[in-house]
Order: C-alpha cells, then sequence, then structure tokens
C-alpha cells in the first residue's frame, strides 16, 4: 500500500513526451499519464521499427530502406513486419506495467492526472530554465478525479451516444436514415465508430451514396468523418479542427460556414491541418481554406477547397483535388500520382509549387482537363453553395486561364506509355 515517488532529475532529458512529441519507452509513458495524458502517440517510433532509418528522404521518392517510396526497386528493400511492431509495444508495455506496479497504480487510467507521484529532484541545469517554476506543471484540480471521468467520456463517444442508437434500422436493413445534430470540439472521430460497424455489417462496399445523411451544426473535435465508410455524408455548419477525413473511405465529407456570416468564407479558415490524410476514396468539400497539408498521401478521393496553407498534396498518390484560391510553399513536394488544379490568380504558383516531380500545365478549352475541372467545381457549389465556385463559373472564359494543372511526372510517362 505504500507508494514510491517516481523521481525525476532531469525534467528535459527524462520527459520525452514533453519535449519532441516522441514516445519511446514505458517510463516516457507512465509519466505522460501522471501529468494527465490518456491517450498516446508513437509515430516515427514504429517508423524505425519497420526499418526507417531517418534519411529524410520521404520527399523525393527514394527511401533507401524502402518505407517512404513508390520505387518497385527500393520497395524490395523493406524488412519490416507487424511482428516488429507488435515485440515493441509489449515490451513498452511491459516497462509501464512494472513502473505502475511499483508506485501502487493498477492501470494508466488510474495514473492519469496523478501529479502528486512525481517530484522535482533538482533544477535543471540550463541557466535559461534554472529559475523556471515548475509547479503548474504538477499542479493538481481540487475535486478532478481523471479516473472515473476519463472512462466515462470514453463510453460515451459522439457516435455511440448520438449517431448510431437513431440509425438501428440503418444498420440492419440499410434503410436510409437522415439525422440533425449539434456537435462541439470535443466529440473526435465524428463518424468513425458508425463507419466501423457499417464495414462490419455491409462490408467494403458499404452502403449506396447518401444512405445516411447527417447535418451537424457547431465546431467539430479533431478526425472529423475519420475512415467514413461508403453512403455516408456527414454535412457540417461550422468548422472543423485538425485531420478532417483522415483516411477517408467512401464517404463525403461537407464543410460550410452559416449562411448568416458578414466575412468571405474564400478568405478564411473552415478546416485544420492534415485535412484528407491518407484518405483512399469517397470526396471532402470545404467552403473556405484548410490548413497545411490538406491531401497529403491522399491515394483516391476527390477535394475541393477554396485555399490552404503549405505542404498541400505533399506525397500525393492519386485522386483529384481542386483548389479554388492562394495555397502555401511546397506545393505537390513528393507528388507521384493524381492530378491537382490550383486557381493562381496572382500568377506565382510556380514559385510556390515543389517542381521536383510534377510538371505545371495550363487548361485548354475543350480538353478532357477543363471537363473535369468544371464538374469538380459544379459539385462543389451543388454541396456548399459556395459564392466562390458561382463567380468562377459565371466567368469562365476569363477565369480558365488562371488554373493550373499540377501533373506528376511519373504519372504523366505512365499514360503516355498506356497510350
Amino acid at each position: 500500500e505504500t507508494q514510491q515517488t517516481l523521481m525525476l532529475n532531469d525534467l528535459r532529458g527524462k520527459v520525452k513526451l514533453q519535449v519532441d512529441g516522441q514516445l519511446k519507452t514505458g517510463r516516457d509513458v507512465v509519466v505522460g499519464a501522471l501529468l494527465g495524458a490518456e491517450e498516446f502517440g508513437f509515430a516515427t517510433t514504429l517508423l524505425v521499427c519497420l526499418g526507417c532509418v531517418m534519411m529524410r528522404k520521404c520527399h523525393d521518392n527514394s527511401c533507401p530502406a524502402g518505407v517512404a517510396t513508390q520505387d518497385p526497386a527500393l520497395r524490395k528493400c523493406f524488412r519490416g513486419k507487424p511482428e516488429y511492431i507488435e515485440n515493441f509495444l509489449r515490451m513498452l508495455a511491459s516497462e509501464a506495467r512494472e513502473l505502475l506496479a511499483s508506485l501502487g497504480l493498477r492501470s494508466l487510467r488510474e495514473a492519469a492526472g496523478r501529479s502528486d507521484l512525481i517530484e522535482m529532484k533538482q533544477a535543471l541545469d540550463f541557466y535559461k530554465s534554472a529559475r523556471l517554476d515548475f509547479s503548474p506543471v504538477f499542479e493538481r484540480v481540487p475535486g478532478k478525479t481523471a479516473v472515473s471521468e476519463t472512462g466515462a467520456a470514453r463510453e460515451q463517444c459522439f457516435d455511440f451516444a448520438k449517431i448510431t442508437p437513431k440509425l438501428a434500422k440503418t444498420l440492419r436493413d440499410g434503410i436510409p436514415a437522415e439525422l440533425h445534430l449539434d456537435i462541439s470540439n470535443v466529440d473526435r472521430s465524428c463518424g468513425t465508430a458508425l463507419s466501423g460497424m457499417i464495414d462490419r455489417r455491409f462490408g467494403a462496399e458499404g452502403l449506396p451514396e447518401d444512405c445516411v445523411k447527417i447535418h451537424l451544426k457547431g465546431c467539430a473535435g479533431q478526425s472529423f468523418g475519420a475512415f467514413l465508410a461508403p453512403g455516408v455524408t456527414l454535412d457540417l455548419t461550422g468548422d472543423a479542427n485538425d485531420f478532417v477525413g483522415k483516411g477517408l473511405s467512401g464517404g463525403k465529407i461537407i464543410i460550410r460556414p452559416p449562411a448568416n456570416v458578414l466575412f468571405d468564407p474564400a478568405r478564411n479558415v473552415i478546416a485544420g491541418n492534415v485535412a484528407g490524410y491518407g484518405a483512399t476514396s469517397g470526396s471532402i468539400f470545404l467552403n473556405g481554406q484548410a490548413g497545411e497539408r490538406f491531401a497529403i498521401r491522399n491515394s483516391g478521393i476527390t477535394m475541393v477547397l477554396e485555399g490552404g496553407g503549405d505542404h498541400g498534396c505533399e506525397y500525393m498518390t492519386g485522386g483529384r483535388v481542386a483548389a479554388l484560391g492562394p495555397v502555401g510553399v511546397n506545393f505537390g513536394a513528393g507528388m507521384s500520382g493524381g492530378l491537382a488544379y490550383v486557381y493562381d490568380q496572382t500568377g506565382d504558383f510556380d514559385l510556390k509549387c515543389n517542381l521536383d516531380t510534377v510538371d505545371l500545365e495550363s487548361i485548354e478549352p475543350g480538353a478532357a482537363d477543363e471537363a473535369e475541372l468544371l464538374s469538380l467545381i459544379e459539385q462543389h457549389l451543388a454541396a456548399t453553395g459556395s459564392g466562390r465556385a458561382a463567380a468562377i463559373l459565371g466567368n469562365w472564359e476569363n477565369e480558365r486561364c488562371r488554373f493550373v494543372k499540377v501533373f506528376p511526372v511519373e504519372y504523366k510517362e505512365l499514360l503516355e506509355r498506356k497510350a
């Protein structure tokens, strides 16, 4: 029953979770939990388990370990196995369990927020931080017990609490349904649990298009529509945080501001960073701008937005993207497939685009590219009522010349060989 105190000799060196975001050991997991963490991500550590040697070559398709490349010769170098990750996580969990036992705790849930079990043994040596007061980091909020709150929150996620109970007939027989709900930024991964249930019942093909329409109002939390299944449409009036449509798997996501806003949606951000990350199929329509790294590792979705931040379409291998407004620098880095259409109003897109793997082309009248781009803009207008899309379509003869087609070199060569 005696609880030992976990001593931290050097906060900077020991609590790596607070320094670089990369978890290395079971000790880091336990310290993070004691400081209040309830979830943990292992990121690059797992890539290293699979053979990543951190060559920083992801963007130029020349990864020597065969991890981040489309080159068949380099992919043969990949030696990773799922068992390597399993072994790492089992050893990490074993170390974490030993530390928890030494503290008299039975689980990470019990450890969450127990900052009273952490104690600073000595101040940091670095002169700039020697006089810093770390007491607020270890302060506990009176009357708050992370154990009970955490368990209740996970059991009552947004999907299970508000969506799936109202879709019993749909989940059983595929009967179409439509819902109207409010959402807030604590409601994360909206639609993900629902998609899992659809996949188990109907398989990867899911449901017919727009079989389930969910109209939402408010600010959605992270991973809105992650892994969304075919047949599900999330129509959000408001805005959303990072990772909108992460791993999108056939569903449709629409985000637009309220009808009575006084600002120009095309000049304001409506979705956070990394929208459409790793998506494989489906569509995303954003009546506004997205943050950085939109549509990275996109391999098959249609995405229309009205502007975005840096590193758009990074490592993209398939799908279609249309940006109806300005984008940031390093667009298309490592892009090896799919097509992107970017509205270049200022005429300097070539300075923002990473030209290592892509060519830039104009949209010729009457060409297949023009028909495809027009179709994307029309779909966007129909889904969101975008004023930006309406203005472009209404003056198409003059606006067409402002669009630039981003065409991956290898993809172009492949199409030429097939032709």
